[in-house]
C-alpha cells in the first residue's frame, strides 16, 4: 500500500489460511472458528455432498449414526442407508444380537417398515395394550415363534381388538388371517399399488417357506408423504443396504468380525477411546489377511503421528475425535485428547494427501457443526447426540415430568461398561473401572427421516455460502489458502448466536 492506496488483492486479504489459524499452539473447537464467505456464482441446489466414508465406500450424504448402544441398531442403520448416509451398529451385546442387525439391516428392501411389531399367537391382547405405551405401531404380525422370520400365521389391527373386553384373549382367536401375500422380492412401490388398488391396509411379505420378511402399512406410506424425499439409498454393489458394525481389538473379536463378515456387513470400526495400540495394529492386520474384502476405519485419534501408524498398517479410514461427545469425560478424566476442529484440520490433512478419509466423530451439534468438520477436511461426520432420542434410536420412551425421552449414555460410563464396553477404554482386565462418560435421557426428537434430509440441506447452504460446489473444492479452498477463517472471542460467539429476545422459539427447520 503505497499513499494509503491498495494496488494488489494480496493487500486487502484478511483472516487467516488454515495453516495459519491452527499452527498458533491453540486448541481450537468448532465454536472457536468462523469461516468467511467466499464468492458465490451457483445455486444450493447444484452443491453436492457426495463423499467417502471408506477408501472403497461412497456416500451420496456424509452424515453416519455413531456405534453407540443408545444410537445404532438395525433401524437407525437402515434409515440412514435410506437417506443416503449409513449407520454403524454398536457391539455392546453378543455376537449374535450385533449379526441380527447388520443381516436385517443388509437384507432390508427401502419403503418397507424398518422393524415390525411381532407377537406370537399365544400372546393376549394386553400385550400389545402393554408395548402400546413406549411404542409406536398399528399393526402387529403374528408368527409362530414371536419373531420375524417365524412363519407367518396372521396379523391383528385396531379393527380387530377395540371392542374385546377380555385383554386375556390370544392374538390366535382374533387375528385377521385373509391378509394380502406377496413374495420376498417385492418393491415397496408395487406394494403401495396393491394397498392403493386393493383399498388393502397391510401388505405382508413371506419366503418362499412362508416365512415373514417385512411388512407394508398404509400408515406408514402416509407418514412417509410427510418427510422430506429420502434421495437415492447407499447400496452395495449388489443392490443392498450398506451397514457397518463396531468391532473391540481383542482375540474373541475376531470370530465378531467373521460373523459380520459373512452376513455381508461394508466396514468395520475398531472400536477404541484410544485408537492408537499395538492391539489396533495387530486387528488390522489379521482383518485384512483373513478378510481381505472388508473395509477397517481406525480409530479414535486426533494428531498426525496416530494417523501415520494406522494407514501404515492398512486403515481404510480415520476416525476423528477424543473426549468432545456431548457426554465423553475423557479429556476431564484422563487430560488427553484435542479441541475437535483443531483435531479434524491436522489428522484431515495428511490422511487427505494419503486419499484416506476421515471420519469426524463428536462434538457436532448443528449442521454448521457439519459444515465446519467437511470444510476443514473430514469426509464425513459421526452423529450421536443428535440422533440419540429419535424413532429410529434403541429404547423405549418414557416420560419425565411429563417430557417424551429415551436413554442416551455415553459409551465410557459405568452403566454401559457393565454391558461389555469396558474393552474400549482397555479396562476389561482392570478391577477398577473408571468412567469416561455419563449416563442420562434426551428429549424426543422425531424420526431422522426428517433431520438428516434437512440437516444437509443446511449444510449445501452452507457450503454454498464458502463459495464451494462439493467436497473436492472444499479442499482445494482449504488447502489453496483462499478459505480464510478467524478465532472467535466468547462474545462473538454469543453475538453469532440468538440474542436481547425476551422470548423465542429456535426451530432449526
Amino acid at each position: 500500500m503505497a499513499n494509503g492506496h491498495i494496488k494488489s488483492v494480496d493487500e486487502i486479504l484478511d483472516g487467516y489460511t488454515s495453516a495459519q489459524l491452527f499452527s498458533q499452539g491453540v486448541c481450537y473447537t468448532y465454536d472457536d472458528v468462523i469461516f468467511h464467505p467466499g464468492h458465490i456464482n451457483f445455486g444450493a441446489h447444484e452443491c453436492d455432498l457426495t463423499t467417502k466414508v471408506t477408501k472403497n465406500i461412497v456416500l451420496r450424504t456424509p452424515i453416519v449414526s455413531s456405534p453407540m448402544d443408545t444410537v445404532t441398531e438395525a433401524d437407525m442403520a437402515i434409515t440412514m442407508a435410506t437417506l443416503g448416509g449409513m449407520g454403524f451398529v454398536h457391539y455392546n451385546n453378543t455376537v449374535e444380537e450385533q449379526v441380527q442387525h447388520v443381516y436385517r439391516a443388509k437384507r432390508h428392501v427401502p419403503g418397507y417398515i424398518t422393524s415390525p411389531m411381532t407377537l406370537s399367537p399365544q400372546d393376549p391382547i394386553s400385550k400389545i395394550d402393554q408395548l402400546k405405551q413406549t411404542k409406536d405401531f398399528t399393526s402387529v404380525v403374528v408368527t409362530d415363534t414371536g419373531k420375524m422370520h417365524g412363519k407367518f400365521l396372521g396379523i391383528v389391527t385396531p379393527r380387530d381388538i377395540d371392542f374385546v373386553n377380555d385383554r386375556l384373549t390370544p392374538l390366535s382367536e382374533i387375528m385377521t388371517k385373509d391378509v394380502t401375500v406377496v413374495s420376498e422380492g417385492t418393491g415397496s412401490d408395487q406394494a403401495l399399488e396393491i394397498i392403493k388398488s386393493k383399498k388393502e391396509d397391510n401388505v405382508v411379505v413371506t419366503n418362499a417357506a412362508g416365512d415373514f420378511i417385512s411388512l407394508a402399512t398404509r400408515d406408514y406410506f402416509k407418514e412417509s408423504r410427510a418427510f422430506p424425499n429420502p434421495g437415492t439409498p447407499s447400496l452395495d454393489a449388489a443392490g443392498r443396504l450398506r451397514c457397518g458394525a463396531a468391532v473391540g481389538t481383542r482375540d474373541a473379536d475376531k470370530e465378531r468380525v467373521a460373523r459380520l463378515a459373512e452376513v455381508g456387513v461394508d466396514a468395520v470400526i475398531l472400536d477404541s477411546s484410544q485408537g492408537d495400540s499395538t492391539f489396533q495394529l495387530q486387528m488390522v492386520a489379521h482383518i485384512k489377511r483373513a478378510h481381505p474384502g472388508l473395509d477397517v476405519i481406525c480409530g479414535n485419534i486426533v494428531t498426525q503421528v496416530q494417523a501415520k501408524r494406522l494407514i501404515e498398517a492398512g486403515a481404510d479410514g480415520l476416525r476423528v475425535g477424543m473426549g468432545s461427545g456431548s457426554i465423553c469425560t475423557t479429556q476431564e478424566v484422563c487430560a488427553v485428547g484435542r479441541g475437535q476442529a483443531a483435531a479434524v484440520y491436522h489428522v484431515s490433512r495428511y490422511a487427505n494427501s494419503l486419499g484416506v478419509p476421515t471420519m469426524a466423530d463428536g462434538g457436532i451439534q448443528n449442521s454448521g457443526h457439519i459444515v465446519k468438520a467437511l470444510a476443514l477436511g473430514a469426509s464425513t461426520v459421526m452423529c450421536g447426540s443428535l440422533f440419540a432420542g429419535t424413532t429410529e434410536a434403541p429404547g423405549d420412551y418414557f416420560f419425565i415430568n411429563g417430557v417424551k425421552v429415551k436413554k442416551y449414555r455415553g459409551m465410557g460410563s459405568l452403566e454401559a461398561m457393565t454391558k461389555g464396553s469396558e474393552t474400549r477404554y482397555y479396562g476389561d482386565t482392570q478391577a477398577l473401572k473408571i468412567a469416561q462418560g455419563v449416563s442420562g435421557t434426551v428429549k424426543d426428537k422425531g424420526s431422522v427421516r426428517r433431520t438428516v434430509p434437512f440437516m444437509a440441506q443446511a449444510v449445501k447452504q452452507g457450503f454454498q455460502d464458502l463459495g464451494a460446489r462439493d467436497i473436492a473444492q472444499a479442499r482445494a479452498l482449504l488447502y489453496g489458502g483462499d478459505m480464510r477463517m478467524e478465532g472467535r472471542t466468547q462474545a462473538a460467539q454469543n453475538e453469532g448466536g440468538v440474542h436481547d429476545m425476551l422470548t423465542f422459539e429456535k426451530k432449526p427447520w
